[in-house]
């Protein structure tokens, strides 16, 4: 009787879920998420290039955009199959096993961003506030060390999700709410005691999402007291321009992942749209506007691109 169990289990699969109501339509949907992958892995792609060609550009404020191009293409990767195979092929049904490395991805990278969100902040925090220490605080040995860690603690703290999710058994409805697949999603569908993730969870939304987010508020609280400070009011609008970019970069990503994990934990079926329309623009928007952004933003940047493609 146990085989016969782990074999369902094993065999089982989930079913991934578009838009409800506009499943006549689905084909038409894709077509917007085709053009946003595109135009989020040739942004992407085209600035890591720039920076790894262009020696002008290896220092520490061009150094972490790499990270963060790099993060964003891993997401677009982890979501592509799901998110197009649901609404070109209508195919929806993904294992266990898939669903779960899945989790594993989209979770740790956008932890990950959020790290590096963190470090494009610091960057910042130094350049403004303490300008004649910047290239000696933020030397190319301390600047892999605070990559390696932006890299590493995410994956440390998210494995565990998925071995926890493997352990449970599923015998409720197997529809999940999204086109890919979420831990927040998957964990409602299991039978079994998960007091243990949802508490585990929260203090990974605490200990990474908050906390990183606290330590940028802080830091641009800082930026802006010695800012201030500054007589010349064109100096000043001078040194703020330098974040905008940034500034932007984490109110896109922050307030979709706080939005969607809130919605997740708190919310009702009449937020289900909403619930929907929050994950893509948590999982597609910011690799889609953080190269446009820091193109647009970034003036050294955007010559070299033009200078590239003119070429």
């Amino acid at each position: 009787m146990s085989a016969v169990n782990e074999t369902k289990f094993n065999s089982a699969v989930f079913l991934l879920t578009g838009i409800p109501g506009l499943e006549d339509v689905h084909i038409w949907i894709s077509v917007p998420f085709c053009f946003i992958y595109v135009i989020s892995i040739v942004g992407n792609s085209v600035i890591l290039f720039i920076i790894k060609t262009d020696p002008s550009l290896h220092e520490p404020m061009y150094i972490f955009l790499p990270m963060l191009s790099v993060t964003d293409l891993g997401l677009s990767i982890a979501t592509i199959p799901t998110i197009l195979g649901v609404y070109l092929f209508n195919s929806g049904r993904i294992s266990l096993d898939a669903c779960f490395g899945q989790i594993f991805f989209i979770h740790s990278l956008s932890k990950t961003e959020s790290s590096v969100l963190l470090l494009m902040a610091f960057d910042r925090f130094i350049a403004i506030c303490n300008p004649l220490r910047y290239a000696s605080i933020l030397t190319p040995p301390r600047i892999a060390q605070m990559g390696l860690v932006a890299v590493l603690r995410p994956v440390v703290i998210i494995l565990p999700l998925p071995i926890l999710l493997k352990r449970f058994r599923y015998c409720r409805a197997n529809v999940l709410s999204h086109s890919y697949c979420l831990h927040q999603d998957v964990m409602k569908a299991a039978c079994s005691d998960i007091s243990v993730n949802s508490i585990y969870g929260l203090f990974l939304t605490f200990f990474t999402v908050g906390l990183d987010s606290l330590l940028i508020f802080l830091s641009y609280v800082m930026i802006l007291k010695t800012v201030l400070s500054i007589a010349s009011h064109e100096e000043c609008l001078r040194a703020m321009n330098t974040c905008v970019s940034h500034l932007c970069a984490v109110v896109l990503f922050y307030i979709s992942d706080i939005g969607l994990a809130f919605i997740h934990r708190f919310g009702n079926s009449s937020t289900h749209l909403l619930q929907i329309i929050l994950g893509y623009v948590y999982l597609l928007v910011p690799p889609l506007m953080n190269p446009i952004v820091y193109s647009v933003k970034s003036k050294h940047l955007r010559e070299r691109i033009i200078r590239a493609f003119v070429k």
